[in-house]
């Protein structure tokens, strides 16, 4: 093995990979070799790989060069992202696809929204002429009512995250993500079935159990890029799984309205028939061309896998760990997750499921224009993100952010940019123009979240990422289901630019309350309890209390040795 002092490096042939190879002094108050060195890597922020250790008391790490495989524009895992992306955009359709079809089913006029109220605030103009003309639906169904069924959706969504977060760790994600989704399509073709047959209780029914199905994709599919993708690479292609929630929604809400106003069976039913059959053969293809992890992938380049596998210190290939949920719940890094994912879907569920109706009752767009024009924000957002993403993984290889730091700002560029926006767009008054500007910046801004807290789980626990995922996002979706509630609450019967003022701040307040909480705690190095080190001293700790033995501390934490 050729080394070099700490901070050099010379090129190095192993076989068909070319590498440099360094080593790290070991501290001299380290009681513990390994613990120590990884320690100071964490903390000096050296984005390398763990080879071994010498005899001589240094730690011996490698980074692979440019010229590696790594570098090779399309792979196995670039594959198996463009899957989840697309599944990511499968379960958004799904997500959003009732918050345009709801327009069109409703019959307004017999609910008595009340338009006059609404015209008399904006009067006509030219631009406001070629959009008042709107068609009445078939259900009579109250502005709560709708916010119910709205709603429902996330009721049966939030079920579901803890459990398969444990089990996809326990059992793998492809089946339980693939199988999800298949139940999502298949229930979402009985909408329309559900709707004219039984009603609003059989719709919040059916939507129910969708949200069920859906519960799997985001824990899914974080435990699936823990396993897939090099930490060098969870910025970029992190953003670009999650960039198909946007991709998703520019596709649905434009769609929707189109079809709600010329597809078949009275247009809007034709919205879950389309969408239900994609969805449905984007299940049956993913559960038959992607694999658990490269460990298990049969045609795999094994270039590619030795990459992936190298990087990925203790994730892929290994044995089920113990999972330290007391020590997770102390964690105020992973609290900062939470606060930031908390505050992510108030706001974004507000915007998502209540934009339509904003357009329609204050704004005063057709269906047509609304789906359009809703569906504007997210394109901004697709695109930013993936922009975003670019600039983060350049920050960090260039050395000039650590992890920590380049989280903290682009999640505040994520959060606060949106939460100001919101602000100002509530009052634009009858400026529809300026008023579709301002929430398509703000929203295009929100997609630096991709780069902030959404892969943040990744930084501080590659190995319990998925089960991290399940936690905040169970708890951020009971947030943003509390979004169309509050919001119908709110705006019952008086759709008047004061009331949905108060539906904006409301969510702009949650944005900053839940940013500031996770600029000032979060934090991009993984985690001590994530440490595959620690996994016999846990399992031996467990043991020892199953038998009824003490086991005692003296406040340091300590590793053994099995050399």
């Amino acid at each position: 093995i050729l080394t070099m002092g700490s901070g050099s490096g010379s090129p190095l042939e192993n076989g068909n990979k070319t590498v440099k190879e360094q080593t790290v002094d070991r501290p001299e108050d380290s009681t513990n070799l390994e613990k120590a060195d990884i320690k100071y890597l964490e903390k000096t922020d050296i984005d390398q790989h763990i080879m071994g250790l010498s005899k001589y008391g240094t730690l011996i790490i490698t980074r692979p060069e440019p010229d590696l495989f790594s570098s090779g524009w399309w792979g196995t895992r670039h594959f198996v992202t463009f899957m989840l992306f697309l599944g990511m955009a499968n379960a958004y359709v799904m997500r959003t696809n009732m918050s345009v079809a709801i327009v069109a089913m409703v019959n307004h006029t017999a609910v008595g929204v009340g338009h006059e109220i609404v015209d008399d605030e904006c009067p006509d103009t030219d631009y406001g002429n070629h959009t008042t003309t709107v068609q009445d639906g078939e259900f009579i169904w109250s502005t709560s009512l709708q916010s119910q069924i709205l709603s429902s959706f996330f009721w049966g969504y939030v079920i579901t995250q803890i459990p398969f977060g444990i089990l996809s760790k326990r059992y793998g994600a492809k089946w339980f993500l693939g199988v999800g989704m298949m139940i999502n399509s298949l229930f979402g073709l009985l909408v329309p079935i559900a709707a004219r047959e039984g009603g609003s209780d059989w719709l919040i029914a059916v939507r129910f159990i969708q949200g069920l199905g859906e519960g799997p994709i985001e824990p899914c599919t974080h435990a699936m890029l823990a396993k897939w993708i090099p930490p060098n690479e969870h910025s970029r292609m992190g953003a670009a799984v999650y960039a198909g929630a946007q991709f998703g929604t520019v596709v649905s809400m434009p769609l929707s309205g189109l079809l709600s106003e010329y597809g078949f069976d009275g247009g809007w039913p034709s919205i879950f028939y389309v969408f239900g059959l994609v969805g449905a053969i984007w299940s049956a293809a993913f559960l038959f061309w992607v694999h658990e992890d490269p460990e298990v992938h049969p045609s795999i380049d094994e270039r590619e896998k030795k990459y992936i596998t190298s990087s990925l210190w203790g994730t892929a290939g290994t044995t089920t760990p113990p999972i330290p949920f007391k020590k997770i719940l102390l964690s105020l890094p992973f609290w900062a997750i939470m606060f930031a994912h908390m505050g992510q879907n108030y706001g974004y569920e507000t915007l998502m499921t209540e934009l339509p109706t904003y357009m329609k009752q204050v704004l005063r767009f057709s269906i047509k224009d609304n789906g359009i024009l809703s569906a504007l924000p997210y394109l901004a957002m697709w695109l930013f993100s993936m922009f975003i993403s670019v600039i983060a993984d350049w920050l960090l290889t260039s050395g000039r952010l650590t992890h920590t730091a380049l989280r903290k700002i682009i999640n505040g560029i994520g959060q606060f940019g949106p939460a100001i926006c919101l602000m100002i767009a509530s009052y634009t008054g009858c400026d529809r123009p300026l008023t579709v500007a301002l929430l398509t910046i703000g929203v295009g801004l929100n997609g630096a979240i991709y780069s902030g807290f959404k892969v943040n789980h990744l930084d501080i626990s590659p190995r319990f990422a998925g089960i991290l995922m399940s936690f905040t996002n169970c708890t951020a979706n009971l947030a943003g289901l509390l979004a169309p509630l509050v919001a119908g609450y709110v705006v019952e019967d008086k759709p008047t630019q004061a009331s949905w003022r108060i539906v904006f701040f409301a969510a702009a307040g949650v944005y900053i309350a839940c940013c500031l909480f996770y600029v000032l705690f979060s934090s991009g190095v993984r985690q001590p309890w994530d440490d595959p080190s620690k996994d016999e001293e846990l399992r031996e700790e467990r043991e020892a209390r199953s038998n009824g033995n003490t086991i005692r501390s003296n406040g340091i934490t300590t590793v053994e040795s099995h050399h």
